[in-house]
């Protein structure tokens, strides 16, 4: 039974994955690191190896728990992966995106797999079927774009996105809603039709914290997996238990 530790810049996730299936997860805080995973062990005590991975530069504490009751892998640079890394500066991916393109070989193997992570930033990252990682495109996430609308003008509001928003807006917040959600579906869809015009099979992830608003409105052949940072991370742990 595997451990996955997720730690972001305000909130961690954690999973348990048996017999590589997600079986439980929650998310917290992460000041509230010390509260919750207590619980969270008490449930799962079959545990016996864990991953983390964080953006965070350095989590000595956490580590240092983690490390009380499991053999921990660390992600970082020199970390084995199950895939060819092709980037021109490795050094600078971010561990989520690697996190992906692991889940991508786990799930989707010998084939071309395009994932987008609809989060802070959206990122689009590309695999071939040689389990080739060639890189991708980062761009702002919806929440970015609603909150630049608002920074970078005297006079925008801050809005959310809700149901309500079709092609044209009838009001300033139905506008920026429009403008914001519409225009973020028509990219998503605009990179999937250029990937898919260069690479024959492809297989279209779409996650991260957006996906929900976002995958009832893009119109191309998608799968929705909220999960797959996740599952790419335990792929990562049972990958390095091989090598």
């Amino acid at each position: 039974m595997n451990l996955v530790v997720d730690i972001g810049n305000s909130a961690t996730k954690i999973a348990v994955f048996q017999s590589g299936e997600l079986i439980d997860r929650t998310a917290f805080a992460t000041k509230d690191f010390f509260k919750k995973f207590p619980v969270f062990f008490q449930n799962h005590p079959e545990i016996e190896q864990a991953i983390l991975s964080s953006v965070v530069n350095e989590v000595p504490e956490i580590e240092k728990e983690l490390q009380k009751h499991f053999e921990l892998l660390i992600l970082d640079q020199n970390t084995n992966l199950p895939f060819y890394n092709l980037y021109a500066t490795p050094e600078t991916l971010g561990k989520d995106r690697i996190a992906l393109m692991a889940a991508a070989v786990g799930k989707y193997p010998s084939q071309n797999v395009l994932v987008i992570d609809a989060g802070t930033c959206i990122t689009y990252d590309f695999k071939n079927d040689r389990e080739e990682y060639l890189g991708g495109a980062i761009s702002p996430g919806l929440e970015m774009r609603f909150r630049a609308l608002n920074q970078f003008t005297s006079r925008l509001p801050l809005v959310r996105a809700d149901e309500q928003e079709g092609l044209i807006g009838n009001s300033t917040e139905g506008s920026i809603r429009t403008g914001v959600v519409a225009g973020t579906t028509m990219e998503i869809e605009g990179f999937i039709d250029a990937y898919l015009s260069e690479n024959k099979n492809l297989t279209v992830i779409l996650t991260g914290g957006d996906t929900q608003i976002l995958s009832m409105r893009v119109k191309n052949s998608i799968f929705a997996n909220p999960n797959f940072l996740l599952e790419g991370l335990n792929c990562i742990l049972e990958f390095n238990k091989t090598q």
